[in-house]
């Protein structure tokens, strides 16, 4: 049954897990989904299983059951789910028709190399600016472009102000059409883009607590907005920092960084694993073996914080997990 037709009382606290298949879980991942199940658990919450399978290189079931198997192995266990967003597309359609009918959203015809090619500033995830260049287009305009490309769709933003309280960042405030611009809510293939899937539902699961890592942050803002307009329930956010390398770069596994399966193989323990990420965050002793039931009551939010950014992980310590 979908969740957005289920009536409950929802308890204080509802997490969740997001995973997306586009590959094994790097220790990167772990650590983000670990953060989230003792945020949530440490105050009797529950916890969401939703799998991110938009795009149609993340719809590979094996990978995704890969996902939730490694999930169990760290010991974080969930109470619904999972769902999976490649069966949510009739939630997404009317969602984008309430929007559609309120005449907040036009078509663009914009390629991804013109943006980044523009000379407009990039937001803090990267994504350029987009400053309103098929806002203004005619009618007769937009049906001659519709021939040579079928135009993604854009939500206007206007005069769009977001204040939120983030748990490890603090108060945090984005003016969307100077932080982002009006941004993508339909790409122009069909597939609904990441901040409008991930608005609504979060708000349709009844998620009150969204912690992820911090390169997120920045999407936010555009998933609280599409909130609002939808009239839509905000969850709160921690957004926990990052695994990097000594040179800065983020943990990944196309870069030849440790997974979970690479871990499992050498016949890592999950305690072993989770008392490694326990210590990064300031909840363990380096080297404690822990499993993840035993690190719920030491979950601190300030320790999180005095984390700062980012954790700098060597390789030689990731090896030797």
């Amino acid at each position: 049954m979908d969740p957005a037709a289920v009536e409950r009382e929802a308890p204080a606290t509802v997490g969740r897990f997001a995973p997306s298949p586009s590959g094994r879980m790097h220790v990167g991942n772990a650590f983000a989904s670990l953060m989230a199940w003792l945020a949530a658990r440490s105050v009797g919450g529950r916890m969401v299983l939703r799998i991110e399978d938009l795009d149609e290189r993340c719809r590979n079931r094996a990978v995704a059951e890969t996902l939730i198997d490694d999930l169990a192995w760290m010991g974080l266990d969930w109470d619904e789910g999972p769902y999976r967003q490649s069966e949510r597309g009739d939630v997404y359609d009317d969602a984008f028709e309430q929007l559609e009918k309120a005449g907040l959203t036009y078509p663009c015809f914009c390629s991804r190399a013109s943006l980044h090619a523009a000379s407009a500033p990039h937001g803090s995830d990267g994504t350029p600016v987009y400053r309103g260049s098929c806002r203004a287009l005619s009618a007769s305009e937009i049906e001659r472009r519709r021939v040579l490309r079928a135009p993604a769709t854009r939500l206007a933003v206007d005069g769009a102000e977001i204040d939120f309280n983030d748990a490890v960042f603090g108060r945090q405030h984005e003016v969307l059409a100077r932080d982002c611009g009006d941004f993508v809510l339909r790409r122009g293939d069909g597939v609904y883009a990441y901040q409008l899937a991930c608005a609504v539902d979060d708000a349709l699961m009844g998620v009150t607590q969204v912690v992820r890592g911090n390169d997120l942050l920045g999407s936010t803002g555009r998933q609280i907005y599409v909130q609002q307009l939808l009239g839509l329930a905000n969850p709160g956010y921690g957004h926990v920092p990052l695994l990097v390398a000594a040179d800065g770069r983020r943990l990944a596994k196309r870069d030849g960084d440790l997974d979970v399966g690479t871990l499992r193989a050498r016949g890592v323990s999950p305690e072993r694993l989770v008392g490694w990420l326990g210590a990064l965050a300031g909840f363990a002793d380096t080297g404690a073996e822990l499993s993840a039931a035993e690190l719920v009551a030491r979950f601190s939010w300030d320790s999180l914080k005095a984390c700062g950014n980012n954790i700098v992980v060597d390789a030689g310590a990731v090896s030797a997990v």
